[in-house]
């Protein structure tokens, strides 16, 4: 006998589980599948396993892709304060660490126990893969499956994104949309370091694991985070933010001391100083960086302030001010956070996330072109198109 339900929900990471747990709790008949033997995975990982749950400042200006505003409707009817008082509701110990950020107290298994608990009622099937989907008229969807034929009125992909391979991530969900005749925008990993021509940047490499707080420039974007020098190139949350916005090709500009005006500030330092250059700018910067800088525009690093000329002054400022610099590329899908692009937003239903074209067929979460910035903005953009979809089914 084949099995029936109201609503099939393929993939049961953040996404799939708060949108199965919502729809059954609104009486629907709903089947949770997900091809992993372990649930929860990317959540159990993530935020160095205490698990960065949402923002509380989260609202529409902190998501882009192609269609600036699509996410605006699920942020504005579920809320990082709505998820907040289900984490209290589970007696969840929970802080605030930086700029909004909320994480939990001990581990990130306290929301994949949650997530869980709020799915009772929910029919689990996993591991098990889905190996196709078809549309059956008005009856709805078949799915076959590991675990044999299933009809279902309706279909959510929660499947996520591309990132780490190793615990499962893959394109199905995007393989599934274009089956189904839909717009892809192209994936592209995101929050995720930039590196650089190997002999472009030797002379930086020996600084690695040197952090130092910064702003950096792309595409008309600005952050203003730490930034962390790595043996191949830059991480730190300024580069992971800003590799949402660079594309190959595309110059990054760097301002290694934000505010500081650091060519006036050495030229009033060197009135009857006795200082060294190096000491001068490392009032300002890491020690390790201020002397790779000077030795790089060929200025010697003890060499006395006051017999240093303005104008080269103001040029190793400006510099430090403006530093542009080119990546090669990123470190691809293994060191990314989140992926960029998926399921075009304009095939969908920005109220119910569901497929203009196919009626019955929703696409949540990570699958779809909406990508946060880094520190908890994509779990709540995974909370809210998920319960806007479990809403509408």
């Amino acid at each position: 006998m084949i099995e029936t339900c109201d609503v099939a929900v393929i993939g049961a990471g953040a996404a799939g589980m708060m949108c199965a747990g919502v729809a059954a709790q609104r009486g629907r008949r709903v089947v949770l599948i997900d091809h992993a033997r372990r649930i929860g995975e990317k959540i159990r990982i993530s935020g160095g396993g205490r698990c960065n749950f949402t923002n509380i400042g989260a609202g529409e200006k902190n998501y882009h892709g192609r269609h600036a505003g699509f996410a605006r409707h699920a942020l504005r009817a579920y809320t990082p304060r709505d998820f907040v008082a289900l984490v209290r509701r589970h007696r969840v110990p929970f802080h605030e660490k930086h700029r909004g950020q909320l994480f939990c107290d001990d581990s990130s298994q306290r929301i994949v126990e949650l997530l869980r608990a709020e799915c009772a009622g929910v029919r689990w099937r996993h591991p098990c893969r889905v190996h196709t989907v078809r549309r059956e008229g008005d009856a709805g969807f078949a799915l076959d499956t590991d675990h044999g034929a299933l009809r279902a009125a309706r279909v959510v992909v929660a499947t996520g994104g591309l990132p780490v391979a190793q615990i499962g991530a893959s394109d199905w969900g995007l393989r599934l949309a274009r089956q189904f005749g839909l717009d892809v925008v192209a994936p592209q990993p995101a929050l995720v370091p930039l590196r650089f021509d190997a002999a472009a940047w030797a002379p930086w490499a020996a600084l690695a694991g040197v952090s130092l707080a910064a702003r950096v420039r792309c595409a008309q974007q600005a952050f203003d985070e730490d930034l962390l020098f790595t043996h191949r190139g830059l991480s730190g949350p300024a580069i992971l933010q800003i590799s949402s916005f660079w594309d190959p090709g595309q110059p990054l500009q760097l301002d290694l001391a934000p505010g500081a005006e650091l060519g006036a500030a050495l030229r009033r330092l060197k009135a009857g100083s006795r200082a060294t250059l190096l000491n001068a700018l490392a009032q300002h910067l890491p020690r390790r960086v201020a002397q790779a800088w000077i030795e790089q525009h060929g200025l010697a690093a003890q060499a006395r302030l006051a017999e240093c000329a303005d104008a080269r002054l103001g040029e190793l400022g400006a510099g430090l001010h403006g530093w542009a610099l080119t990546p090669s590329g990123s470190e691809g899908w293994r060191k990314a956070e989140v992926m960029r692009g998926g399921v075009a937003t304009d095939e969908l239903d920005p109220h119910t996330l569901q497929a203009h074209k196919v009626p019955g067929l929703h696409f949540i979460g990570e699958v779809v072109d909406v990508t946060g910035w880094l520190g908890g903005y994509n779990f709540q953009w995974a909370w809210a198109s998920a319960v806007a979809a479990a809403r509408a089914l």
